[in-house]
């Protein structure tokens, strides 16, 4: 009986959330205002419009992702706020952005891009699939691990690392954006 409560939570939770959204159409519009974002523009566009994302933008530039994040896509990005970002010290992320240490920010950065375009519900969908886990290739190379904590959808990194996405959904015209509360990491930095 508990093998089956998992993905049974799992349906039921998202046909909540599709029931929900096809009930809404304010739903997508009202996420794009609040995170202040235009779905008609780029990842990159949005980014730098951002009140809460100044540190990835800083970090996106210095890792030289502006060309790939600007006109090319789909892609997911995983975007930590500037709030996440302060969850690491304040030496560390000034270390990351010199220019001494572009390789080590580049593979932080692109593993919070996911090719393809995968919204909340998608990543629902494949937790269902996965009996409540769901692994996702980053831009760099390793996976990231989807699972739901309550009604969070939570990722976690190889290192037992956890983000919650706050927000869900912004989208953009090379992909999506899911804001998230901390950074994850590939490595040890």
């Amino acid at each position: 009986m508990k093998c089956k409560a998992v993905p049974l939570s799992l349906f039921l939770l998202l046909f909540t959330f599709l029931s929900t959204a096809q009930t809404s159409t304010e739903t997508s519009s009202t996420i794009a205002s609040i995170s202040g974002m235009d779905p008609e523009k780029s990842i990159l566009k949005n980014t730098e419009g951002s009140k809460n994302h100044k540190t990835l933008l800083a970090a996106m530039r210095a890792a030289d992702l502006e060309e790939i994040l600007g006109y090319a896509g789909p892609f997911t990005v995983f975007a930590p706020s500037d709030s996440a970002f302060e969850k690491l010290s304040t030496e560390k992320i000034t270390d990351l952005l010199l220019p001494e240490n572009k390789k080590e920010l580049h593979a932080l950065m692109t593993y919070h891009i996911v090719a393809g375009n995968f919204s909340a519900s998608k990543i629902l969908r494949a937790m269902c699939r996965g009996a409540g886990k769901a692994k996702f290739t980053t831009v760099q190379g390793d996976e990231i691990t989807a699972t739901m904590l309550g009604v969070d959808i939570v990722l976690t990194d190889n290192f037992g690392n956890t983000a919650r996405i706050t927000t869900a959904d912004s989208n953009q015209c090379n992909g999506v954006i899911h804001e998230i509360d901390s950074v994850i990491r590939p490595g040890k930095i």
